[in-house]
């Protein structure tokens, strides 16, 4: 059987550790046969680690102040690149929310003022006074026949045509031109009788729909109209 193979950098037993001979100075100058002898590194890393790197003392010619790294940079001294001071860490942006939260609501802005009325424009506007009476029992058409002969007039004039009128929307009209009145006497301080009806209309209302009998078992429909009645007065020296 053929000898097993040798691994490379193993040592046999047959070989000795030392030659006798052999000295590390052979073995540096290269003379064959010589083995070098293993230094141990990381001695020599923590020696070099140990040792205090010596003080570079500033250089400067006789008759010279020496220059320092606290002398301000605006005044042509040089600082050394490895001495200058590292920039502070610029600081985390806070969050949305708390920013959200920091911040005050909008306030409303203000409602606009009314601009004050200026007595150098004209004289004020006359007052209007308004009545309503909505749901009269009667038609529109109907209560249009009797306003139309109201309208312009002056109340004493209004209140004698209501009392001879026909028709019986003349009492509805009567009683409204009664309540205007009383309102512009107690709101706006005016005398009833310096007045005038400036503005009367009569507008269609709901329609109230009913069924009579009638012969052969037939039913008839009813239609009972209502109307809304207003009155508008002001005085008489206005237009």
């Amino acid at each position: 059987m053929s000898p097993a193979p040798r691994r490379r950098g193993s040592k046999s037993n047959e070989e000795p550790d030392n030659v006798e001979g052999e000295t590390p100075d052979a073995a540096e100058n290269g003379e064959p046969g010589a083995t070098k002898p293993k230094r141990p590194r990381r001695a020599k890393a923590k020696a070099k680690a140990a040792e205090p790197e010596p003080e570079s003392a500033p250089t400067s010619e006789p008759g010279e102040p020496v220059k320092t790294q606290g002398d301000k940079a605006g005044e042509g001294d040089l600082v050394p690149a490895g001495d200058e001071e590292a920039p502070p860490a610029a600081s985390k942006p806070r969050r949305a929310r708390r920013a959200k939260a920091d911040e005050k609501p909008a306030e409303p802005a203000p409602a606009p003022k009314r601009p004050a009325r200026d007595p150098d424009t004209g004289p004020p506007t006359p007052p209007i006074v308004r009545a309503h009476a909505k749901y009269v029992r009667t038609s529109a058409r109907k209560a249009r026949l009797v306003c139309d002969h109201i309208r312009g007039k002056s109340v004493e004039e209004a209140r004698a045509i209501l009392a001879h009128a026909n028709r019986d929307v003349a009492r509805d009209w009567t009683k409204l031109l009664e309540s205007a009145v009383a309102n512009a006497e107690h709101n706006h301080e005016l005398v009833g009788d310096e007045l005038r009806i400036h503005a009367v209309k009569a507008d269609e209302g709901p329609t109230l729909k009913r069924f009579r009998p009638r012969a052969m078992g037939r039913a008839t429909p009813i239609r009972k109209r209502t109307s809304h009645l207003s009155i508008t007065l002001t005085p008489k020296d206005g237009d």
